[in-house]
């Protein structure tokens, strides 16, 4: 049996820094590598009433938010997301709790020698890579834990992603922007026939609010499919009370005085596609009941979505990556948050719109810190500072989140807010620093 970090170790080996910052190769990326993975451990996915959620932005949230309901109704739910803030056992839960260290050794004990087998055979399947391995620990996880449905969140794209390989109950896709340019495509259009790839042959699909031409290329694919689309803000809709109480008038019945504990008004889009994902259960015979929605809503934990972390002066921690995100987390400070002063600290990650985060951010900010994500693919911040020219007026430069935290509150005061974003390694890193466990308890 190996030990846990023996596991962590032989799983970490299977990731490819290259490869994550190369142009996207379609010849490299295979799912026949997960098929024939699955099928030497016996097809576990087959086994699992599974909700499917890609998307740019969003699509975390609104698997949290599925996820909480369900568990609510008193079923047994496997969520699946990634990446991870601090511990890889995060992105594999039941029930909220994460995956225990003994049963990531054993279950990567018993996978290694059919990954092994799979090596070598990569001049025809490609590289193993380590979303294989982990959806696949996930998958055959979940199956043998007898969930009641698997939540699982795409991981990039959609259309090779390695979830790819479950027959959902439900297809959902999140709010489509750019992002993953290099990997997905450089219009909209291209993003969102890799994202529409989940949709399968005769099935049920929700989608978000989408722009016109991806939502255009969603009915194509669904047509072309004979799948059933429902959309929100057509089939699903929802309105801000208020306070922040929100109404869902769903494709079955109307929920009213909703609250969910996450910032922002763009997580009401989410919470209505999570809801309107969950009411398409009862075309196979699950109920969910409307208290059981609101109960799950206002349980739904999902960190480092503008997420307070700290007060005196107020410290935000959020995820955001690209413009659309950016511009979700300006809107949340601006109609969520009161302060005198913002300081915004950004790290961020190659092939990230640096520049349109910039124009969303940097005009409500009175400082602008940069600082390094502690990461193989990271951006330099004097790499930042340079694109930011023109952007932003005033910025420092840190070489790690500890210096620029320190150096954020010295320039605040109590009745101040300082907002963390650009990546989700770094708002991992904001965790460990202030002692924050993923669960949004005290590490």
């Amino acid at each position: 049996m190996l030990t846990y970090d023996q596991s962590i170790e032989y799983l970490e080996s299977f990731i490819n820094y290259e490869k994550l910052a190369a142009p996207y190769d379609p010849r490299k990326w295979k799912l026949e590598r997960m098929d024939c993975l699955l099928s030497s451990v016996g097809n576990p996915h087959r086994d699992l009433r599974s909700i499917h959620i890609a998307g740019t932005k969003g699509k975390g949230s609104t698997a949290a938010m599925t996820a909480s309901i369900l568990k609510t109704a008193g079923f047994k739910v496997g969520l699946y997301t990634s990446p991870h803030l601090i511990s890889f056992r995060e992105r594999i839960r039941i029930n909220g709790e994460m995956i225990s260290e003994d049963q990531v050794c054993n279950l990567v004990t018993r996978l290694k020698p059919h990954i092994d087998e799979l090596k070598e055979q990569s001049d025809r399947l490609g590289h193993i890579s380590f979303f294989d391995i982990y959806t696949t620990l996930g998958m055959l996880f979940y199956a043998e834990e007898k969930v009641d449905f698997a939540v699982f969140e795409v991981g990039m794209g959609g259309r090779l992603d390695a979830t790819n390989v479950v027959t959902p109950l439900v297809s959902v896709i999140t709010q489509i922007s750019y992002d993953h340019m290099m990997s997905l495509g450089n219009t909209i259009e291209e993003i969102a026939a890799e994202k529409a790839g989940i949709i399968k042959d005769d099935s049920y699909v929700i989608t978000s609010p989408q722009v016109p031409e991806a939502l255009q290329v969603i009915r194509d694919t669904c047509a072309g499919k004979n799948a059933r689309l429902f959309e929100v803000g057509r089939d699903v809709c929802f309105q801000k009370e208020t306070g922040n109480s929100f109404n869902i008038s769903g494709i079955l019945r109307k929920y009213r005085d909703l609250h969910t504990p996450l910032q922002g008004d763009h997580q009401l889009i989410n919470a209505a596609t999570a809801v309107g994902a969950l009411e398409i259960l009862r075309f196979h015979d699950f109920t969910i009941s409307p208290e059981d929605v609101r109960a799950g809503l206002e349980k739904v934990k999902w960190p480092a979505r503008v997420e307070v972390i700290s007060q005196n002066p107020t410290i935000i921690l959020d995820t955001a990556h690209n413009a659309a995100s950016a511009k979700a987390l300006r809107d949340a400070i601006e109609s969520n948050f009161s302060y005198e002063k913002l300081i915004v600290i950004i790290g961020i990650s190659l092939h990230k719109d640096l520049k349109g985060m910039g124009r969303h951010l940097c005009p409500i900010a009175d400082e602008v810190i940069l600082t390094r994500v502690d990461s193989p693919r990271a951006v330099e911040p004097e790499d930042m500072k340079a694109e930011l020219t023109g952007i932003c007026k005033d910025m420092i430069i840190t070489q790690d989140i500890a210096s620029a935290l320190e150096k954020a509150k010295s320039v605040s005061g109590t009745r101040d807010l300082i907002c963390i974003t650009g990546s989700v390694y770094l708002a991992g890193e904001v965790m460990q620093l202030l002692g924050k466990a993923p669960n949004g308890d005290t590490a």
